[in-house]
């Protein structure tokens, strides 16, 4: 029996020294790991956990840098900015012990986030098994956060970055990966994309707050808080469906703000990109009317600095909320962030963003932003969609017709017309765009505060 009690006692001090030692082991943050892409031009936070004033080095390339752990065993240091590299590189950490990151590309990196149609995988959409075939494409890397919720801002989540292959990306998102391989095939530098996006959710848990309350953080809380310290160029969004019927079109534009500039502080960059996709017309769950006033306040929400938005109202699914073509939806924020962040000005990024209008005695004559390569029916067809009214706010059916850069409206039963709406319902399938093929977005020049994104 003595023995017995002898040799457990062994191996529980054995135990007890292993552990030890285990937590005295440098480590690092999950996001850094084989095959992950540093971004560019940016200096670079590399962060950990180790033994209470333990010395760390970071090597990288040319760089190394030390720094040791604090009194709660957190450390973190900051690579100088790097250029674009495609050639894989090793990230070495050491303390007592050594950690070897590999495959380390250094290029663009962004996040994508929002409800379904972010997450929506390259399982589920348009020429999904071509698309999958295709995406042999090593220099994409893919970072996959998992659908989890948390109280308190989390430290760490559990996920890895994987070089792109076919088998790797059927279960990412869609949006994510056409824009990411938009990126890479315009800048020809190696792309990081994060995807992080939860099916139904509202925009609310996507937002920080120092005092959580009922609906707000728990998913920012543990899918955004352990990734914001990661250096990245910005944000890629969308979302907005499970808002639409709260009716609450303002105080979705001051969530977005809230969430933006919340982001932004988090990340410590005033100009992080934010993209976002206004939602599609669908016939089903959206009550009349509230889907139009989200449009309104997405359009509004350009006015704040650094942000685009991505109109798709000609590529939706009246018959489903999840329009299966994410091709173009990944394609057209790419855009934005091909002129805003890349200096490729020539690029035509946004379709027709109204802007202004005149009276002209019995007509209106509309003024749009991103329309001088030219208006156009896109189907060739005259165009439609679009009501006018008088003084007693009763909009009918108009008649409207391209004039170089404006279109003129009018119908003949309001000879002093006042105001126009565009789109401006649940089942619009409008056919006005610009020469590119990037749609206009639904309007009403009604109390109009939109913006332009210029």
């Amino acid at each position: 029996m003595k023995l017995l009690i002898h040799r457990l006692l062994l191996a529980s001090l054995a135990f007890v020294y292993s552990s030890s030692f285990v937590r005295a082991d440098v480590s690092l943050s999950n996001l850094f790991s084989d095959h992950m892409v540093l971004q560019r031009n940016f200096t670079v936070p590399v962060w950990g956990k180790a033994l209470a004033g333990e010395v760390i080095t970071v090597a990288f390339g040319n760089q190394s840098h030390q720094t040791k752990a604090d009194n709660a065993g957190k450390w973190a240091i900051e690579l100088e900015p790097l250029k674009a590299n495609a050639k894989p590189h090793e990230l070495v950490v050491r303390g007592k012990n050594i950690i070897t990151i590999k495959d380390v590309l250094v290029g663009e990196v962004w996040i994508g986030s929002g409800q379904s149609n972010m997450e929506w995988t390259m399982s589920n959409t348009h020429n999904a098994e071509e698309a999958i075939a295709a995406a042999d494409q090593p220099n994409i890397r893919l970072f996959l956060v998992p659908k989890v919720k948390a109280a308190q801002p989390a430290e760490d989540l559990v996920a890895e970055w994987k070089a792109c292959s076919p088998e790797a990306v059927k279960s990412f998102s869609a949006v994510s990966y056409f824009f990411a391989r938009e990126l890479h095939n315009r800048l020809d530098v190696p792309i990081g994309i994060i995807a992080s996006s939860w099916g139904g959710s509202r925009i609310e848990p996507w937002i920080p707050t120092a005092e959580p309350t009922a609906g707000y953080s728990e998913m920012y809380n543990a899918m955004i808080a352990p990734i914001v310290r990661y250096a990245m160029r910005g944000a890629i969004w969308y979302q907005g469906e499970s808002n639409v019927n709260d009716g609450e079109g303002p105080t979705y534009r001051d969530k977005m703000e809230n969430l933006i500039n919340s982001w932004r502080q988090k990340w410590g960059l005033e100009d992080f990109s934010f993209y976002y996709v206004s939602i599609a017309p669908f016939k089903d769950f959206y009550q009349p009317g509230n889907l139009p006033r989200l449009w309104h306040y997405q359009t509004e929400a350009l006015k704040i600095p650094h942000t685009g938005m991505a109109v798709v109202c000609d590529i939706g699914n009246l018959n489903d909320i999840h329009p299966r073509n994410k091709l173009d939806v990944g394609r057209r924020l790419a855009l934005w962030a091909l002129a805003k962040n890349y200096g490729q000005n020539e690029l035509v990024y946004s379709g027709p963003l109204y802007r202004s209008m005149d009276i002209d005695g019995n007509k209106i004559r509309l003024h749009f932003a991103h329309s001088n390569s030219g208006l156009v029916s896109r189907d060739g067809q005259s165009l439609n969609e679009f009501q006018i009214a008088a003084a007693d706010g009763k909009f009918i059916p108009a008649q409207a017709a391209i004039d170089g850069e404006t279109v003129v409206v009018s119908a003949k039963d309001v000879p002093q017309p006042e105001n126009v709406r565009f789109a401006w319902h649940k089942l619009s399938n409008a056919n006005l765009s610009n020469e590119e093929g990037l749609p206009a977005a639904p309007f009403t020049t009604e109390n109009w505060r939109g913006g332009t994104g210029e």
